[in-house]
């Protein structure tokens, strides 16, 4: 039997979201198995890597909501996955990003992230957010900065450690 799920198509000027699908995982499990995931549980093997996109896809059958695979518009690359997470052992509805290999300082957590916000706030009807980084993920912390979130509270995940809370500003801000 095999279980479908709908994830809607978003796109910013430069990017498309869509939902995660097996053609994404050769770029999931290069993420995984590089430093650049220490701070999202790996690195990981191939085998753990699947498992972390079987959870990408699974997320959205069982909350009906989840996080995107990004495309490039220009080049098709997918280079990296954001959007909206709620796994158990999180505090709260959260906003997460993480882009792969030579996709980072382009922007494109920012304005993927801010697509994800406006759909969670705009679609969904939510009017909280926050985004858990962990403690020393500067880069994170930025792209935090810059959609207008602000530091929380600390929050001590099972699996990832120490982490912070952040904050989005709530839709009457961000309309």
């Amino acid at each position: 039997m095999t279980v479908t799920f709908s994830a809607p198509e978003l796109e910013t000027e430069r990017l498309i979201l869509r939902a995660p699908d097996l053609s994404d995982f050769d770029a999931f499990a290069a993420f995984y198995a590089s430093p650049r995931a220490s701070f999202v549980g790996g690195p990981l093997s191939r085998e753990l890597s699947w498992r972390s996109l079987a959870l990408e896809a699974g997320h959205w059958v069982l909350r009906g909501f989840g996080r995107w695979t990004v495309i490039e518009k220009e080049t098709k690359a997918t280079v990296g996955i954001v959007g909206l997470w709620h796994p158990e052992g999180f505090p709260e509805n959260e906003l997460g990003w993480d882009l792969f290999d030579g996709a980072t300082g382009k922007g494109y957590a920012t304005e993927a992230g801010r697509a994800a916000r406006d759909y969670a706030y705009g679609t969904l009807g939510w009017t909280t957010l926050t985004s858990l980084i962990a403690v020393g993920n500067d880069g994170s912390r930025r792209v935090a900065e810059r959609l207008g979130a602000s530091y929380d509270r600390d929050f001590t995940h099972e699996r990832f450690g120490d982490m912070q809370v952040w904050r989005h500003p709530g839709p009457e801000a961000c309309g």
